[in-house]
């Protein structure tokens, strides 16, 4: 594979390449872990995603949706998970995801774009911090050694900083001729680093539109690219994907059963694609505050707190629910409408992150998420 200083050097040959394929470039000996973030953009009701059916509470903020979950899989004698979760359920089944519920960062206030940049920055402010809570993992981890690359046309927060890191997405250049394809594999078959290059180019290219995640097969695409960036041995040990379209206002439960239904689909994807490697593999799937309690006007609900997280891979103590449960009651809720946050969702990520790449937790806390208080959250991996 090309590392980046090669591929500058490569002149007009890589950048016809880069051209046709992706704009990776991986550096060797990232170490045997993965990691997949997906940042659910919009604000995921968490309320949705894992049930409390047997909050009395909930069943009357929310008595017009109680009928979808009257089959859904039992999480534990509170929670059912949404029913268009099902590889989900079959991860929980299996003892490989886990969900933490009433979960938020430190942010308070109901705007997306500071609560995003919050969740991807790990500042303790909007906007305080220029770089990325997963760039400087990328610096924590394997001694500085770790590949990562975000699945998007433009680099995330939360992959900018001093380390570094890439982006790949389908490009924007017109369509080479099909003369042209036919004659690069000659052009490049005597070069080895090239020619390993085309090749990849080839696998990934039918895969590259699922990034957009527009059906259920795109999303399904998406996570198949993501786990083929991640399982070679030479490949990214971090991969980033934003999951968007989770602003329910009106409409949620059709809303929802769709964008649940494609997160599924990644999920079920990306396990299947990465193969042997999921026993190495750790999948967050986060958002960046939850919504309100009671149903509104339009059949949805409105900017709230806490919310619920996904973790999912082979080295999860799955099957369970986390949560420290506030309740739904008047009395409950955060300033009279939210779920209250009784987790911190950056302890609970610094946690998982320490456990999965053998950090020290306190560490991985101070670098990843600093000024908080909050202690790491212990036992979420086996």
């Amino acid at each position: 594979m090309l590392d980046r200083r090669t591929l500058l050097a490569s002149g007009a040959a890589a950048g016809t390449l880069a051209a046709f394929g992706p704009r990776v470039a991986f550096a060797q000996g990232s170490g045997e872990k993965r990691l997949l973030v997906l940042v659910m953009r919009g604000a995921t009701d968490g309320l949705s995603l894992a049930a409390p059916v047997a909050d009395p509470a909930f069943r009357s903020l929310r008595a017009a949706w109680l009928e979808t979950y009257a089959n859904a899989t039992k999480l534990d004698g509170t929670f059912r998970l949404h029913p268009s979760l099902g590889e989900v359920a079959r991860m929980y089944g299996d003892g490989d995801a886990l969900v933490a519920h009433a979960v938020a960062t430190d942010y308070r206030e109901r705007s997306h774009f500071d609560a995003q940049n919050l969740l991807e920055s790990g500042a303790t402010r909007p906007f305080e911090r220029r770089d990325g809570f997963l760039n400087r993992l990328v610096g924590l981890a394997n001694n500085g050694d770790m590949a990562a690359v975000a699945l998007a046309p433009a680099m995330p927060l939360a992959l900018r900083g001093d380390n570094p890191a890439t982006t790949y997405a389908p490009s924007n250049l017109p369509q080479a001729s099909e003369g042209l394809l036919a004659r690069l594999p000659a052009l490049y078959g005597d070069d080895p680093q090239l020619a390993a290059m085309w090749q990849q180019a080839q696998e990934l290219e039918g895969l590259a539109d699922g990034t957009e995640m527009g059906s259920l097969r795109k999303a399904s695409d998406a996570g198949t690219l993501a786990a083929r960036m991640l399982r070679e041995k030479d490949g990214a040990r971090i991969a980033m994907l934003d999951v968007p379209g989770w602003d329910t206002h009106a409409n949620q439960a059709r809303m929802l059963a769709r964008g649940f239904g494609k997160l599924d689909a990644l999920l079920g994807a990306f396990r299947k694609g990465i193969g042997p490697a999921w026993k190495d593999t750790l999948v967050l799937a986060v958002t960046e505050f939850g919504r309100t309690a009671a149903i509104n006007g339009t059949g949805g609900t409105d900017h709230g707190t806490a919310s619920a997280a996904l973790l999912m891979g082979g080295g999860i103590r799955g099957g369970r629910v986390v949560a420290d449960w506030p309740g739904l009651a008047p009395s409950q809720l955060y300033e009279g409408r939210d779920l209250r946050p009784t987790t911190s969702l950056e302890a609970l990520v610094a946690g998982a992150l320490a456990e999965h790449f053998g950090l020290d937790a306190e560490e991985a806390m101070r670098v990843l998420f600093p000024g908080r208080n909050n202690r790491p959250i212990a036992g979420l991996l086996v």
